[in-house]
């Protein structure tokens, strides 16, 4: 009985809730098409929710810095890069994406009174007293460089996303306590090794990494290269006279007011008059410029300037860089763009498209890539060869929660180690634990432990809860299609 349990428990308690799954998974069938708006501004988009560049980078800085707080600060962009840190970023944005569009399609929202009820009762904007205090709100988002109306939306999705899975079941029924009961009273006692990469070396030559670069030489790409002219419209200060300041004054008032929402008198508001007067010149003298240099018809003192340009060298920013690689030989002729209080003027003269790296080139980027994967085949070939013969540490009887009593690994390996132990149908066999850890392992007893041996703690609602979001997850990638606009993810 005890073996039999062994094997197939994992499908103990995957068969309670598999019902509910499959029926939130059929209704989310059919629901009718989506229209999709503009891909401008947006990294992706999944169904009707675009995810915009700044929430990618937020969602990227939360998870760096969660890697740093493990690494006790020794973390950076290369172990970030190597751990796939901005493609994960994404995955969580995405599977936020997907709650949004199934909490939009059951017409749930979050209301004001909601959002500030919310906000009250977060503490990092309490007074010394332990009370709200708006000044703090402002300060504490001031300094971490977020505006209010963007925390807010942030705020109001997570509580949108909270207020969905609030109607998804939690409760387990006595059945469900009962099967646990029996699942979780199960101990080994087993024999393992803890097989690490450490153990493994590999030969870096060029002899050896030159066949993998060339396996892959699309994975290592140059940059598309732009090679252009620009002219520089620099500020344009002028002298106005009177009549000038009151007559743009009089037509523009609006734009003109104090703290207070007030439009300033004439007196008060000339410094700001002049300075609109001098941008509008500005932008002027760069309109002609453009028309000119399009119809070749520049001045002779025009001074015009070369550059080769790209992602990586880009002296103007991200949003011209976009409108240049959308210029062609055809129509080479960028409208002028301003750039830090200049307006540029700028010419298409070739594309020079992005090819292979060259082996010198890639080297450094092949490298790591080249040792991860055969140190990864080299240890499960270890594993594989030291299987039948290994002999290693004994366990008194443990169960999917020891982890602490195996000491030989940290406690992220050994829950994941327990995990899957308790799921095999082997008696002898290895667990890859992450991808530079293996663990042999020989179950040498099984036995049933007393029931008051056994802490269940929430652990149904725990599985419940990942199986059910896995199987939503699952479901709603089917029903909303998912957008990727940024390369290499």
């Amino acid at each position: 009985m005890i073996t039999w349990m062994q094997r197939h428990k994992k499908w103990l308690i995957i068969t309670i809730w598999i019902s509910t799954i499959a029926f939130v998974g059929a209704g989310f069938v059919g629901w009718g098409q989506y229209s999709y708006g503009d891909k401008a501004g947006a990294v992706a988009k999944v169904g009707n929710v675009e995810i915009s560049m700044g929430e990618l980078q937020k969602s990227y800085s939360r998870l760096y810095n969660q890697y740093n707080q493990m690494f006790q600060g020794d973390f950076d962009e290369e172990k970030a890069k190597s751990f796939g840190l901005q493609a994960q970023a994404l995955k969580q944005l995405t599977e936020q994406a997907l709650i949004l569009n199934l909490a939009e399609s059951y017409d749930l929202s979050v209301t004001d009174e909601e959002l500030l009820k919310e906000i009250k009762s977060q503490e990092y904007f309490f007074n010394k007293e332990g009370v709200f205090d708006k000044d703090i709100y402002k300060q504490v988002l001031s300094r971490n460089n977020m505006t209010i109306k963007e925390y807010e939306e942030d705020l109001r999705k997570e509580l949108l996303i909270q207020k969905t899975f609030n109607l998804l079941p939690k409760e387990a029924n006595k059945n469900e306590y009962k099967i646990l009961n029996t699942v979780m009273s199960i101990a080994d006692k087993i024999n393992y090794k803890v097989l690490t990469d450490e153990q493994i070396s590999v030969d870096t030559s060029d002899k050896s990494l030159k066949p993998f670069w060339q396996s892959k030489q699309q994975d290592f790409m140059t940059e598309v290269l732009y090679e252009i002219k620009y002219i520089q419209q620099k500020p344009v200060s002028k002298t106005y006279d009177d009549t000038k300041i009151s007559e743009y004054y009089t037509n523009n008032k609006t734009h003109f007011k104090d703290a207070e929402g007030k439009i300033l008198p004439l007196d008060k508001a000339k410094p700001d008059v002049i300075k609109e007067l001098d941008a509008k010149a500005t932008k002027d003298a760069a309109l002609r410029t453009y028309i000119a240099y399009k119809k070749g018809k520049l001045a002779t003192d025009a001074n015009i300037q070369s550059a080769t340009i790209s992602t990586s060298n880009n002296p103007f920013n991200d949003e011209t860089l976009q409108k240049v690689s959308k210029l062609s030989l055809v129509a080479p002729f960028m409208k002028p763009v301003q750039v830090d209080g200049n307006y540029y003027i700028i010419e298409l003269i070739r594309v020079i498209p992005s090819e292979p790296k060259s082996y010198a080139q890639a080297k450094a980027l092949v490298l790591p890539l080249y040792v991860a994967q055969k140190k990864k085949e080299k240890l499960l070939e270890l594993a594989q060869n030291s299987l039948a013969t290994f002999t290693g540490e004994t366990t008194d009887f443990i169960t999917n929660t020891d982890a602490v009593k195996l000491t030989d690994m940290s406690i992220e390996n050994a829950n994941n180690f327990l995990v899957q132990l308790f799921m095999q149908d082997k008696k002898r066999g290895f667990i890859p634990v992450n991808d530079s850890t293996i663990v042999l392992y020989n179950i040498l007893e099984q036995k049933l432990l007393n029931k008051d041996q056994i802490k269940q703690d929430d652990t149904i609602a725990k599985i419940k809860s990942t199986m059910f979001y896995e199987g939503l997850i699952k479901n709603l990638n089917n029903k909303y299609q998912t957008e990727i606009f940024i390369q290499g993810l």
